[in-house]
């Protein structure tokens, strides 16, 4: 959508070309005085480490949340690049969980929060891994000067198949190292167990979600904070399993109000209403920055 087939082009070689598929926790630190990773606090076999201050964020990128006022764009620029940048690679990916419950609602960010959740297909894990795992990827954001970098990330726990990984259900994430805020990033795969009991089409993942295959395939097209998104094929359903069908009703939650009239969750905080920032036009939307340009600029 926002580049040409050449610089599309570009961004992928580029991108294979700086794979680091060996690269260590401390190759990826920013300038922090302290760690506010909480890799000291986790157990050893552990390998993502949410912050000491939130669990929604990196500490190896940030030292404190943003306010809810300025972690929305935030949040939107993390959805769209990953989406963009899955897409330009060719990489199959769809929303799931509370992010698939807010794209019900109005197709946004729920604004209360930041815990945004994708899916993909174990053979896509086996790909980004092999090919991208370790790379930063560069974008230029309306307002935002010099643009924001953004590094994916893969657990290499994510060979292991089973669910008593307890420690590394995290397949992967996708890491606005701005802000420490990220997406975590999960593997659909065959549920072995269940498809020897008779189970043909039975998926999984490590952190126990099970599945069918056709509740997810065929995906459906849809749009999410204003760019191109797939979701399960069985949504309602999925939805319904996980939260409860209050959930796909329930106008009136973590202090805000569903308005009907804008399609817009406000906060209700005395007479004050805070409303995300919506109604962005494509012009406005992330465009990719070459990372081979980056680095000479």
């Amino acid at each position: 959508m926002w580049l040409s087939w050449l610089s599309r082009s570009l961004v992928l070689l580029v991108a294979i070309a700086q794979v680091r598929a060996d690269a260590d926790f401390m190759s990826v630190r920013t300038s922090l005085a302290k760690d506010y990773s909480g890799k000291g606090g986790d157990p050893g076999e552990k390998y993502f480490h949410e912050s000491t201050f939130h669990h929604h964020y990196d500490g190896r990128f940030a030292s404190n949340t943003l306010p809810e006022s300025e972690s929305a764009p935030y949040l939107s620029a993390l959805i769209q690049t990953y989406l963009s940048t899955m897409s330009d690679i060719g990489a199959e990916t769809w929303i799931m969980h509370g992010t698939l419950l807010a794209w019900w609602w109005n197709q946004k960010i729920f604004p209360w929060d930041s815990d945004l959740d994708v899916q993909i297909s174990e053979p896509t894990i086996h790909f980004l891994a092999e090919y991208y795992n370790m790379t930063e990827h560069h974008f230029n954001l309306p307002g935002v000067e010099g643009g924001r970098t953004y590094l994916l990330e893969i657990n290499p726990h994510y060979v292991v198949r089973t669910t008593a990984d307890w420690r590394n259900v995290i397949d992967a994430r996708w890491i606005d190292t701005s802000s420490g805020l990220f997406i975590d990033i999960t593997a659909v795969r065959k549920d072995d167990d269940r498809r020897r009991a008779g189970r043909k089409g039975a998926m999984m993942c490590k952190d126990k979600h099970r599945y069918e295959e056709n509740d997810i395939w065929p995906l459906r097209e849809s749009l999410f904070e204003g760019v191109s998104v797939k979701i399960p094929y069985e949504y309602t359903k999925l939805l319904q399993e996980e939260y409860g069908s209050k959930s796909m009703t329930q106008t009136s939650f973590e202090g805000h109000k569903f308005n009907e009239d804008t399609k817009i969750w406000d906060r209700i905080r005395g007479n004050k209403h805070l409303s995300r920032l919506r109604g962005r036009s494509l012009d406005e939307l992330p465009s990719r920055t070459s990372p081979l340009e980056h680095r000479l600029s």
